[in-house]
């Protein structure tokens, strides 16, 4: 198996799943959660929607096909791991995690629809698409990589400061996550909703994401000060310029009455946004080839040395 295949399999594998978490918010924002009243099958004696179920049923089905859609991207990705000759037991790793991932979502979502759309269950639903799209992105950072030893480009000091961007990122995600499962798009009218305040919850939500806001410049100061890798802060101004894009579209939802297009467009945001996250890390460090690797050329053509990520 090709490297150049593992590699654009793998990065197919994230696109895939950021369009899930848009298909998903799709469903929710139309109204379409209960489109499809049955799991596996759409209607009782129907696997498929029809006319007579409306663009609802539509929706949903469609969103259905698209997660079988997104299980063979998973098991592709994770077949052409395990074909890759030598095996990388990294991208091996990540892709069983995604392959893992997808199945379980199905399982979270039979709960959904026999659980008339629970809002807790809804939103756990999300929380774990950002822990398969992290896995779809680490194994397509790994691809682009060789196997050897890790190197970083900054001190300790600095990477605690990265980990505290992490931290703050995924709690300003779930934060939001709360916020919607308190608000008015429940996926269907009848649906409920999460039993909190959901001003109190934005509020909240305001605070982390100010408090996201601070520790990226403060540790894009810091990798400026230290002289870090142009990878690093490159990636550091990108996140941070996604976090006043994610803010300004959030202050003009909430201020707008929360119009389904500036809804959706902030829940594509908050994948962009935990994307470019993760890349900090992986922009923080790199894998220099052992010496064994570097001696091979047959091994020194499958695998790429990348300065940059």
């Amino acid at each position: 198996m090709s490297p150049t295949i593992v590699r654009r399999l793998n990065l197919t594998n994230v696109i895939v799943n950021v369009a899930i978490i848009v298909s998903g918010g799709a469903v929710r924002l139309t109204g379409s959660g209960l489109g499809c009243p049955t799991w596996p099958n759409c209607q009782p004696g129907a696997f498929h929607a029809t006319p007579e179920m409306g663009i609802h049923g539509y929706i949903e089905w469609g969103n259905r096909l698209f997660s079988v859609g997104v299980g063979f991207v998973a098991a592709a990705t994770l077949l052409a791991a395990l074909l890759l000759k030598p095996r990388r037991r990294a991208l091996i790793g990540y892709a069983l995690l995604v392959a893992i991932g997808v199945p379980t979502q199905a399982v979270i979502g039979l709960i959904t629809v026999t659980s008339g759309l629970n809002p807790w269950v809804v939103s756990s639903h999300f929380l774990i698409s950002i822990g398969i799209l992290t896995a779809a992105y680490m194994g397509y950072a790994r691809s682009r990589e060789p196997d050897g030893n890790i190197e970083y480009a900054t001190p300790p000091a600095f990477r605690t400061l990265s980990w505290l961007v992490v931290a703050a990122s995924l709690a300003t995600i779930a934060l939001g996550v709360l916020v919607t499962g308190s608000g008015p798009h429940a996926g269907d009218p009848s649906s409920p909703r999460i039993p909190l305040d959901p001003a109190m919850l934005a509020q909240v939500h305001v605070h982390a994401v100010f408090l996201l806001l601070g520790v990226t410049v403060a540790a894009g100061l810091a990798a400026v000060a230290l002289k870090a890798p142009l990878r690093l802060r490159r990636a550091l101004w990108w996140l941070l310029g996604i976090e006043l894009a994610q803010g300004l579209i959030g202050f003009v939802q909430f201020a707008t009455g929360l119009p389904v297009i500036l809804v959706g467009a902030h829940m594509l945001a908050a994948a962009i946004l935990w994307l470019f996250t993760v890349h900090l890390v992986v922009a923080g460090r790199r894998y220099l080839p052992s010496d064994s690797d570097t001696a091979s050329p047959s091994t020194a053509t499958r695998e790429e040395t990348v300065a940059a990520v």
